[in-house]
Parts: C-alpha cells; sequence; structure tokens
C-alpha cells in the first residue's frame, strides 16, 4: 500500500494544479468578456459633435464622433490584407473640422488595384471612432515613402507627415460616402479572446491526467499481487 502513496499523492497535485489553471481560464474569460461588452458599449454609444480638447489614448479610446469639416488634399495608404478579398489598403487622409480641428481620418479599405485612384475630397459629415491603434513593434518594415506605403497606422507619424494633431478618427459612415472605399469600423471581432479554449484544454489535461494516475495505481496495485 504504501508504495501507491506516492503516485497517488503526485496524481492528486497534478490534478489539482490543471484544474486550477483550467478555472483560472474561466475567470479571465468572464473577465475578457466583461471588457468585450464594455468595448462594444462604447463604440456604439451616442455620437459626440465635437472632439475631446486634450484626448487621452486611454480615456477616449473608442469614443463615438460626429464630425462635419472638410477632407483635405493628400492621403497614405496602409497595406492590410482582409479575409475573402486579399490584399489592400487603408486609405488614411487628413481631415478639417468645421471647429478648426485637423485630425487623421480612416477612410477605409480600397483593393490593390485602386490604391493610387483619384479620391474625391471636399465637404463631408464623418461618423467615427477614436482611435489609437498599437501597430508597430520591432518586425515592422520601414515605411516606403516614395511610394506612398505604411504598414502600420504609427499616428504619431503619419500626423506629422500630413500636419494634424495625433488623433485618428476611424470612420463607419461618410457622407457623401466614398466611391470605391469600404469602411472598416472600430469593432471587437480582432480582439482574441480564446480563454474558453484554453479552459478547456487544461481540463481535458486533468482528465487525461487522472486517468493516467489512475492505470499507474492499478498497474502498482497488480504488480504487487503477482509478486512472489
Amino acid at each position: 500500500m504504501k508504495r501507491l502513496i506516492a503516485p497517488l499523492l503526485i496524481g492528486l497535485v497534478g490534478a489539482a494544479i490543471l484544474c486550477a489553471l483550467g478555472i483560472w481560464q474561466v475567470q479571465r474569460l468572464a473577465w475578457k468578456e466583461a471588457i468585450l461588452d464594455d468595448i462594444t458599449s462604447t463604440i456604439s454609444g451616442p455620437a459626440d459633435t465635437t472632439l475631446p480638447s486634450d484626448p487621452a489614448p486611454e480615456a477616449d479610446r473608442y469614443r463615438p464622433v460626429q464630425l462635419a469639416g472638410t477632407v483635405d488634399e493628400g492621403e497614405l495608404h496602409v497595406l492590410v490584407s482582409q479575409k475573402r478579398v486579399g490584399a489592400g489598403y487603408r486609405i488614411i487622409a487628413p481631415f478639417t473640422t468645421d471647429a478648426g480641428r485637423r485630425v487623421l481620418i480612416d477612410r477605409g479599405f480600397v483593393p490593390t488595384e485602386d490604391k493610387d485612384l483619384e479620391r474625391p475630397a471636399g465637404e463631408a459629415t464623418i461618423t467615427a471612432n477614436l482611435h489609437w491603434p498599437q501597430e508597430t513593434g520591432s518586425f515592422t518594415p520601414e515605411t516606403d515613402r516614395d511610394r506612398n506605403i505604411w504598414f502600420a497606422r504609427d499616428v504619431a507619424a503619419m500626423a506629422d507627415a500630413l500636419g494634424t494633431e495625433p488623433i485618428l478618427a476611424v470612420v463607419r459612415s461618410e457622407k457623401p460616402p466614398v466611391p470605391g472605399v469600404t469602411p472598416l469600423p472600430v469593432s471587437t471581432e480582432g480582439i482574441p479572446n480564446d480563454h474558453l479554449q484554453y479552459a478547456i484544454t487544461w481540463f481535458s489535461l486533468a482528465a487525461v491526467w487522472i486517468a493516467m494516475t489512475g492505470i499507474w495505481l492499478r498497474r502498482g496495485h497488480f504488480s504487487k499481487d503477482v509478486q512472489p
């Protein structure tokens, strides 16, 4: 009997650790879902008709706005890929509000072949969400300014290039609409939430661990019985 105590303890401790990790992931799932619900509520909330005087990247992230003003000349192209469409570009343009604020707007997506087509500027009303995307990293390629190809929405660098405030409004709708441009509004779809799969994995490993412990104990018990 004593020889079975050690594997039994190992089995119980291992199963407890794996179950604890599964429970932790369930808690993380609830936490993440609450965050996503909060973001969704913010995104779809009532739109402000003015920009915050001193916008904060955290406090004002996803803030909905409805702004009247002018889409100015000049635009930047951010290389992206869309499901079922393929490669294309986000169109980033300067926008001057009727109140005199000059900011960046993400007008939406165009296919690769439409990158250099002329798009209308002029007066427009946009419904959008403020956004401060964190897309640059050590592996982000350098911007090809000669070909006007960017590989991330680097708000600070884009604001410097177009002479705007470092504020980006991602368009949900633009009136009049821009021919050939498909808005890519801010949403929670791109925010990963894999905690349920993680929880299932940990609980499955716990079940396997318990089963293997049972087999180990059974073999140890029978091996003891058959000893001379």
